[in-house]
């Protein structure tokens, strides 16, 4: 597993030296996808990038990637490796010009997420754990922020780009605005669950598809934070891939925190 790691580590790194790149010497070019949710030049060619190094070193595993392929059905599959893969979670910081960007590839068996990798070249931050052997930021290990006091608790969250649904997230953010210290809103979902794992957020919470958490996630476990869902995940689909009403935090307020995003969903 340490080898997928490296592997791994190394591609995010090289991806994030394209981005970081392609963002300081070239014009950047965007697009949309769906009509809504914007997408560069930068996007496809980290995406092509890494989901061509990984046919080549790992032939017989298949590929989860936002940009090239986006094939949801795929998480389902158990029977071979599955690699996942956003190649700039952040892609609206990125194109305005913002630091908070990252490049996440995980690496799942048979539905489990057992390596992870969130690079932020911007910020020269790499983030990783193996399943079972704790979690780093740049090679050193990380925990949690210990917070026990959902009223001294720092969140964050994020919101889709469609805007037709919003009740339900603005029922969420008025409940925890009124219980928590303050939010942060950060524009990487990645980077809000890796602040979790290392202490500057306390909590996070969001719908959003596997490539933009599987990473992160394992990373935050590995911290010691404890990480689930506010509603029911399907029978049967890998739990490590669900995407809807993810909940991410410290131990010591993830009942709390757990509860009201409940009461709020009723």
């Amino acid at each position: 597993m340490s080898e997928i790691a490296d592997f791994a580590e190394r591609i995010a790194r090289e991806a994030g030296e394209l981005i970081r790149r392609e963002r300081e010497q070239n014009t950047l070019r965007t697009d949309y996808k769906q009509q809504t949710e914007l997408v560069t030049h930068a996007d496809v060619m980290a995406d092509e990038y890494i989901t061509n190094a990984i046919r080549q070193a790992y032939p017989d595993h298949r590929i989860l990637s936002e940009e090239t392929m986006p094939d949801l059905t795929q998480a389902e599959e158990l029977d071979t490796p599955l690699w996942i893969v956003d190649p700039i979670d952040g892609t609206v910081n990125y194109a305005y010009g913002h630091p908070q960007v990252a490049v996440s590839i995980a690496w799942a068996e048979k539905g489990r997420v057992q390596v992870g990798v969130v690079h932020a070249p911007f910020a020269n931050e790499t983030f990783r754990a193996e399943k079972g052997q704790g979690a780093t930021l740049n090679g050193g290990p990380i925990q949690h922020s210990g917070a026990t006091d959902l009223r001294q608790s720092l969140f964050a969250t994020g919101f889709p780009y469609t805007k037709d649904n919003l009740e339900p997230l603005v029922r969420r953010l008025n409940v925890m605005i009124h219980h928590c210290r303050d939010l942060r809103r950060i524009g990487s979902a990645a980077l809000d669950i890796c602040w979790v794992a290392c202490g500057r957020l306390d909590a996070y919470y969001e719908t959003v598809s596997p490539w933009d958490f599987a990473a992160a996630k394992l990373i935050a476990r590995e911290a010691g934070a404890k990480a689930g869902h506010f509603s029911e995940v399907p029978e049967g689909y890998p739990e490590d891939l669900w995407g809807k009403d993810n909940v991410i935090t410290a131990p010591g307020i993830y009942d709390g925190v757990r509860a009201l995003l409940v009461s709020a969903s009723g």
